[in-house]
This record gives structure tokens, C-alpha cells and sequence, in this order.
């Protein structure tokens, strides 16, 4: 049993480590259901009212202990030039755990000439709090483990992020510095790595006057410590209906730095690919998608995906939507 509760911690281990450095709110596929606030700070308020998202992403329904992820967050606009959000996390994985929350200030310069003409430039802070936890309560072994404190770890930090966003009717692009103080957790009696600064850098366009729009986007994401890079190509269809909107995408994430194995005496190199459908609906003001990751590769944890759900609602949109398929900002 010591053994199997070791396995995972060090799984747990691995994946904080090797995902990207994803210590705080991990990045994964949610921002392509309109949720790049999510991972942008200077997308609090950048259309004309608010949203509120809710998701929940769960892995490898038949392991114990599995990673699971919870997020909520809201974001409005407050007068012509600013915006604030929020965002509540909770990340488990295996033993470790962390929660989290985040608080946004979004300053929104606007260009263009009258209030429906999208042409925007906006930066955006958030300022959070992570509290991670190990617990070690159930390692419990007939020879003492001095690695093995037998106890519940918890240690909090601060970091902050910052994000600029440029909206050009169906043009848009982000860049975004996450966890820029470079302060990490120090939970682990190994010796841990205090730069989490990771960098994101989105773009895409919106093509389509009908009731039909096709948009693809790129982002790129980086972790400057580790010097791991990958890039996700993503696609999505919206299609107008009486009732609202349908839309589907698919997105494929890969890596560029791949993770050495031996197999039958040969060593072989795997890079991390996802392959990730989402499927979504806006009706009225209430939103609903699901995504869904399956991971490529012989080396694999478990064969099953990850499945991730996200509930949303806009509020306060009595003003007139910017006059642009712009789904990011209008929806």
C-alpha cells in the first residue's frame, strides 16, 4: 500500500513539474469556449457587459485519485474604460492539492470612432493567492521514512499576472506573462523551483458575414525555467440559429520538447499531442459546451480522456453588442 500511495505522489509529483510548470491555474482547453479571461487578464470587461463561467474537468474516471479541476470566475465592465474580474480554483492530484484566487483590474482603450466599431487595446492585472497542500496522512509504513513527514503540508504564496489584448473588429490577439513574481510553492522536502513564470501569446480571426462563421486561432505557451514550448491549433464553427447559436471546434495541442523512455532496451522520444473536440450552445444568455482530450503516444498513464464541462451566463448586456463577429466579446 506504501508503495502504490509513493506511485502516485510521485505521478502527482511529475505532473506539476513537467505539464509546463503548471503551478496555479493550469491551462488547458476551456478558453475556446469564450473564456479567454480564463487565462487573460486583460480580457476582464473587454465587451460590453458580463460573464460569469463554470467548469469542471475531470481525468481517468478509473484511477484513483485522479487530477480534477474546478473553476469559477466572473468579469464585468465598469463604465467606458475598465473591468474587473475574479477567479476561484481548486486543483487535486493524487496527494497534492491547490487552491486558489485571483482578482483582475482590465483598462480598455478604445479607437475607434463610435461605441459598436470594435477596435481595442487592454491591459489587465491579476493579483492571486495559492495555497498548496501535500497530505500525507495516510503514508504510513512499519519502517519509518524520514522523506515521509506523515503529516498535512500546506504552504501559501502570492504571484500576480499581466495580459494585453488587441480586438480589431474580427481580428483579436493576447499576450500574457502568468505568475511574473516568479515566488512558487515550497511544499516538498526536495528542492523546488521558484520561477513559474510561464508566457501565452493567442491570435486568430473570424471569418463569415452569414449565419455561418469558421475561426481558427493559434496559442503558444512557454515556461521559462524549464524551457518546455507547445503550441495548440485550434478550429471552430458557429452557426446561427432562431434559438441562439451552435458551435463545435477541434483543437491539437503539441509539444516541442519530447520526454526520453527505454523500451526493450531502446531508447525512443514522446512528445505530449492532445487531440481535444468541443461542442457548445448559446441560448439566450445562457452558455453550455463540452470538451473532451485524448492524449496520443505509447506511454500513457491510462487509456481514458479528460472530460471537461463548462455552465455560463452573461449578465448586463442591455447595450448594443459590438457590430463584428466577435464571439469572445459579443457572447
Amino acid at each position: 500500500m506504501l508503495h502504490k500511495k509513493r506511485l502516485i505522489l510521485l505521478v502527482s509529483f511529475l505532473c506539476c513539474m513537467k505539464m509546463f510548470s503548471q503551478e496555479g491555474l493550469p491551462v488547458y482547453f476551456d478558453y475556446l469556449s469564450d473564456n479567454y479571461y480564463l487565462i487573460h487578464p486583460s480580457m476582464a470587461g473587454a465587451g460590453t457587459g458580463g460573464k460569469i463561467r463554470l467548469t469542471a474537468r475531470k481525468q481517468w474516471f478509473d484511477v484513483e485519485k485522479a487530477p480534477n479541476l474546478q473553476t469559477l470566475n466572473a468579469h464585468v465592465r465598469l463604465g467606458d474604460k475598465s473591468g474587473v474580474g475574479a477567479i476561484v480554483f481548486n486543483d487535486e492530484n493524487g496527494y497534492h492539492s491547490q487552491t486558489g484566487v485571483k482578482l483582475t483590474y482590465a483598462h480598455h482603450l478604445r479607437f475607434s470612432r463610435n461605441v459598436i466599431d470594435l477596435d481595442q487595446l487592454s491591459f489587465g492585472i491579476s493579483v492571486g493567492m495559492i495555497q498548496s497542500r501535500l497530505d500525507e496522512t495516510e503514508f504510513n509504513s512499519i519502517i519509518p521514512d524520514p522523506i515521509i513527514s506523515g503529516g498535512d503540508l500546506n504552504t501559501s504564496y502570492f504571484n500576480m499576472d499581466l495580459g494585453v489584448s488587441y480586438h480589431l473588429f474580427e481580428f483579436y490577439t493576447h499576450f500574457t506573462v502568468k505568475n511574473l513574481l516568479g515566488s512558487g510553492r515550497d511544499l516538498y522536502t526536495v528542492e523546488e523551483f521558484d520561477n513559474l513564470r510561464r508566457y501565452l501569446f493567442s491570435v486568430g480571426y473570424v471569418f463569415g458575414k452569414t449565419d455561418w462563421q469558421f475561426e481558427p486561432s493559434v496559442m503558444f505557451q512557454y515556461a521559462e525555467f524549464t524551457e518546455e514550448a507547445a503550441i495548440d491549433l485550434n478550429a471552430k464553427v458557429y452557426k446561427d440559429m432562431e434559438f441562439g447559436r451552435l458551435w463545435g471546434g477541434l483543437s491539437f495541442r503539441r509539444s516541442f520538447d519530447g520526454a526520453k523512455y527505454n523500451i526493450e532496451g531502446q531508447e525512443a522520444s514522446q512528445k505530449l499531442q492532445l487531440l481535444t473536440p468541443i461542442l457548445g450552445v448559446n441560448y439566450k444568455n445562457f452558455m453550455f459546451s463540452y470538451n473532451y482530450s485524448y492524449q496520443f503516444g505509447d506511454i500513457r498513464f491510462d487509456n481514458g480522456g479528460y472530460h471537461q464541462i463548462t455552465l455560463g451566463y452573461d449578465f448586463l448586456q442591455g447595450k448594443k453588442p459590438y457590430d463584428c463577429n466577435c464571439p469572445a466579446v459579443n457572447y
